[in-house]
């Protein structure tokens, strides 16, 4: 959802008000809203309004202002701001009354850390000089990414924001060290002709400005509601059973997920009850070494050594009391009596609603198609099957019919004019002589070489055959 006013700049029209962006409604920018919940409730009589708001800039930037001339201000609202160098800047209204004093503790933001002040209420011109010099940000970066390079320094230019009034310019970057940028902001200067600074921000504040949708399909959390970037450790993803592989744990900045931590204090609560120590349990039987820890289910996977094809689960009570054993000398015959413990882990209820969101296989497609090609494969293969004897018959060469033996060609004849109601006439007498029998073969072998004459001829077949 790209607009004018946040990082992502594409310039695409909301769903709102048509305001591309300008206004805070549904379908706007919605990057780091906030909800009123307070503003539904009526003010006491004698009420006087907290005089600072909150407001939003391109980014996740905001910053606190005092309100000294009283102005009615609503959320969504486009004001002009002080600011500290000199001239001014324009945001949106994200906040007011006593949820931005709630704010300001919260951020350890007091009063007098917060001197500048609102001027007045953007007007159309305002708007128009803000949304021109927006418009300038996307080709300035690639302009100032060129000189960059042609100074040979070691930084990436990551974003641009100008301010309201266009007399200044301030250039985000990353580097891994520090950077000598004075000649830098010499050619800025002389190519854009505006007040320059340059802030070096990390790599989560990148994230954070560009934008983007993670591995989980919904927007990067820093970029709409994560303001605040906590410490993340590989013991998380250990905490978690995850696979310590960088590329699964990393985000889009490079650094560990931010949502690596969302979940882990329900996993700290549960691994409480997980017995430390447990890698290895003692039995007559042999030792026995932890494959896998369920740590909801409170279940655990051991199997002997020398035969890890066969884990055995067992609860964290039967852990226990092995445990106990060992310490004091002793070992159990076996991990745990087979019972219906067993019964109970491997025979699991099967929903109806089990796939119901779309849990399906991804290659479930790949698997019909498979079996209706190796189910084909077996019909062509079937020698009981009339279409492939056909075939099959229609596809012998000639040279593989001569080739027969002549007592296997007289009975497969003799097999077809007896199938073939048209041939009564021409059936042997059963009274008839045995001395007819080679003539009657060779009578056979000469019809049906004549079945073949006409596809393919063949040298030895030039004579006529002899009438039956």
């Amino acid at each position: 959802m790209g607009c004018g006013s946040c990082s992502s700049g594409g310039g695409c029209t909301p769903a709102g008000c048509k305001s591309n962006g300008s206004c805070m409604t549904d379908g706007g920018c919605s990057k780091l809203d906030v909800y009123d919940w307070l503003s539904d409730m009526d003010s006491p009589a004698n009420y006087k309004p907290f005089p600072f708001v909150e407001v939003r800039f391109k980014g996740s930037r905001k910053d606190f202002y005092r309100n000294v001339d009283n102005i009615y201000l609503e959320a969504g609202e486009l004001v002009v701001v002080e600011t500290t160098g000199g001239g001014y800047d324009v945001g949106h209204i994200t906040l007011t009354g006593e949820l931005v004093r709630v704010q300001m503790n919260r951020k350890k933001v007091s009063e007098e850390k917060a001197p500048l002040k609102i001027f007045r209420k953007a007007t159309p011109q305002d708007v128009e000089k803000w949304k021109s010099a927006k418009e300038k940000e996307y080709e300035t970066m690639h302009k100032a990414r060129t000189i960059a390079l042609e100074l040979g320094l070691e930084m990436k230019l990551s974003d641009v924001e100008y301010q309201g009034d266009k007399t200044k310019a301030t250039f985000f970057y990353t580097a891994e060290g520090r950077v000598d940028f004075r000649e830098l902001i010499k050619k800025l200067a002389e190519a854009f002709r505006v007040r320059i600074e340059m802030r070096q921000i990390g790599m989560r504040q990148e994230a954070s400005r560009l934008g983007g949708i993670g591995s989980c399909g919904r927007e990067l959390c820093c970029s709409t509601w994560l303001t605040d970037f906590k410490t993340v450790s590989t013991a998380a993803a250990r905490y978690q059973n995850l696979s310590l592989n960088t590329l699964k744990l990393a985000g889009q900045c490079g650094k560990l997920k931010c949502c690596l931590n969302y979940e882990l204090d329900s996993y700290m609560d549960a691994l409480k009850h997980i017995p430390d120590n447990a890698d290895h349990l003692k039995t007559s039987k042999g030792e026995a070494k932890l494959q896998k820890t369920d740590i909801f289910k409170k279940i655990m996977w051991f199997s002997y050594i020398g035969e890890d094809s066969t884990w055995i689960p067992l609860p964290i009570d039967r852990v226990k009391e092995i445990l106990t054993l060992n310490k004091q000398g002793q070992m159990p015959e076996e991990l745990k009596d087979l019972g219906s413990f067993e019964e109970e882990i491997i025979i699991e209820k099967a929903f109806d609603y089990e796939n119901v969101v779309g849990q399906d296989s991804l290659t479930r497609l790949d698997e019909k198609a498979r079996k209706k090609k190796k189910k084909n494969k077996s019909g062509n293969n079937n020698p009981n099957n009339a279409e492939n004897r056909s075939a099959k018959q229609s596809t012998n060469q000639p040279s593989q019919q001569h080739n027969r033996k002549p007592q296997q060609q007289s009975q497969n004849n003799q097999q077809n004019r007896s199938n073939n109601p048209s041939d009564k006439d021409r059936r042997p007498n059963n009274n008839a002589s045995a001395e007819n029998a080679p003539a009657k073969e060779q009578g056979g072998e000469q019809r049906s070489k004549k079945k073949f004459k006409k596809r393919k001829p063949n040298n030895n077949n030039n004579k006529k055959p002899d009438q039956a």
